[in-house]
């Protein structure tokens, strides 16, 4: 399917998207709208609806290898519209960039997504295997009735997907320069210290929680917790948020309240966070409790196929050396891991994302669906 004049194909799709106010966990239509699209191409296309989620899996072909490419149609909130220079959905082109809330994550992948899938039904339409699209709008959400819960049905149909590359904005400093091939783990605590509030006065009537904390927050944000590995850089400690007193000045809290999160590599295990901060938390004899959160656990996928094809790719359209990490957060590869046994991030820069004013360079929109194009050539030759 060629390009409409100047190479639009992808930009007038992402502007279609981005128009849509897709707030998670809201799809505002995006779902429909490239479901349409993509029936066209000869795509089976499977609306899955959990909660107020909107999901699609979209499928072409009944044979494997199964390709799919994965995104989210939701996007985070704005933040405040004064400071944007222009809606953040109206789409807008201003010194070769595409400006608008989803621009770069991941509304345009997406798009380059769609262009790549039907370029290549065009040029082969009794392909081998099969091409999938697998989209929520639970990304930037919690992610409970999103990906997982197709993946969860996918899974119980035997349903299962040979590659698959997330459109996530995996991209440093150029396009390409980074793919990701495995994240770390994402655990997160509430944890309450209990004391005896009193007037600040009278400190022998009083046990000031936060004193009795502070100790433990530095012995935490000093602790080494692995050392990392070939993959994984080692884990980390972060305090979030940190909550305490009455809003008067000349009173002693009862409790403070604090959040962190480690994000961890295969070296450690939730479980194994989890005993050594209670441990040290019982060493100080803290009046505590305590609330875990497993956001995600550490997944490495093999560098196999799927990554030599899309680094070639990225060389060969982007001029990149591409390299894999695991940095950065959480995303849906995660859930998709499950079923697939090589998952590969690769997407626009990101340098904007959740921003103010996010955008991609155009250039960007042209060369993605090359490179996702020439993937499917390679996979389903």
């Amino acid at each position: 399917m060629p390009d409409a004049p100047g190479g639009t194909a992808a930009l007038s799709l992402a502007k279609e998207l981005i128009a849509r106010r897709s707030i998670t966990p809201e799809d505002a239509g995006c779902q429909e709208l490239l479901a349409a699209r993509l029936a066209k191409a000869g795509f089976r296309c499977e609306p899955m609806k959990f909660g107020e989620v909107t999901n699609l899996w979209a499928r072409r072909g009944a044979e494997h290898p199964v390709v799919c490419f994965a995104g989210h149609t939701d996007v985070v909130p704005t933040g405040p519209l004064a400071e944007w220079h222009s809606d953040p959905f109206v789409p807008t082109v201003r010194g070769g960039k595409l400006y608008g809330r989803g621009a770069a994550d991941m509304k345009s992948s997406i798009a380059a997504f769609v262009v790549a899938a039907e370029r290549f039904v065009a040029e082969r339409p009794r392909h081998t295997g099969s091409i999938a699209l697998l989209l929520t709008s639970d990304e930037e959400g919690p992610a409970l009735d999103g990906t997982v819960r197709v993946v969860e049905k996918l899974k119980a149909r035997n349903e299962t997907i040979d590659y698959c590359i997330v459109g996530e904005p995996s991209s440093a400093d150029t396009l390409g320069d980074t793919l990701k091939n495995g994240r770390r783990g994402s655990l997160s605590a509430r944890l309450v210290v209990r004391g005896v509030q009193g007037h600040v006065a009278y400190p022998h009537l009083v046990k000031n929680p936060v004193h009795l904390l502070a100790p433990v927050l530095a012995e935490l944000a000093r602790t080494q917790w692995d050392k990392g590995n070939e993959n994984f850089p080692p884990t980390s400690f972060q305090v979030s948020n940190i909550h305490a007193g009455t809003g008067a000045g000349n009173v002693v809290p009862g409790s403070v309240e604090v959040d962190f999160n480690f994000r961890f590599s295969t070296e450690s295990s939730d479980r194994s966070l989890k005993q050594r901060v209670e441990a040290l938390l019982k060493n100080h004899a803290l009046d505590y409790a305590i609330d875990w959160t497993l956001g995600a656990k550490p997944f490495l996928s093999k560098r196999g196929r799927l990554a030599g094809i899309v680094l070639e790719a990225g060389k060969r359209h982007a001029g990149a050396n591409g390299e894999l990490s695991t940095t950065g957060g959480t995303s849906d590869a995660r859930f998709i891991i499950d079923i697939c046994p090589e998952v590969i991030e690769m997407g626009p820069v990101n340098a904007s994302i959740h921003k103010l004013n996010e955008h991609i360079a155009l250039d960007e929109l042209e060369i993605l669906p090359r490179i996702y194009l020439d993937t499917l050539r390679a996979l389903l030759a």
